[in-house]
């Protein structure tokens, strides 16, 4: 099945790519591995939820944030490869969770990530990771989602 097939059977639609908010770009290729810069829960250009998770934000509000991210990641792939067709795997997740000093459910909200990258990509959306709490993150976002793809040549 295609991606863009898959996409639609998930119910996902691919946003629009905004715009770097700093010095670097979306997405960077280089030999058979794709970059993908940090991701923040933005939907119409907009931060969908900020504040700290275990203050804030729920956990599963979170959850649903991380998602957001690895959305929006993915429409920033797709944007400089052409097509999700060229993905090969998911082989690594880098996720940031602002949260309360004693929050200790970090992996739990980047599993909106790592859950959807599975649900798209199958076992080929199967994925190292990390999943780390932070002070602090841009826009007073709850999470930041980055990830390593490895494309078909």
């Amino acid at each position: 099945m295609a991606m863009d097939e898959k996409l639609a059977e998930l119910g996902i639609t691919l946003p629009p790519v905004a715009s770097p908010v700093g010095s670097y770009v979306p997405v960077k290729v280089t030999g058979p591995l794709a970059f993908v810069s940090g991701m923040l829960p933005l939907v119409d250009g907009h931060l969908k939820q900020a504040g700290r998770v275990g203050e804030t934000v729920t956990t599963e509000e979170a959850y649903g944030l991380a998602r957001i991210c690895a959305v929006n990641g993915l429409a920033a792939l797709k944007n400089v490869i052409g097509t999700l067709d060229r993905v090969k795997g998911i082989a690594m997740v880098h996720g940031f969770v602002q949260a309360a000093p004693e929050y200790v459910d970090v992996p739990k909200v980047i599993n909106g990530a790592s859950d959807l990258l599975v649900a798209i990509f199958g076992e080929a959306g199967r994925h190292a990771r990390f999943a780390v709490g932070v002070a602090s993150l841009p826009m007073n976002a709850p999470v930041e989602v980055a990830f390593i793809v490895e494309l078909i040549a």
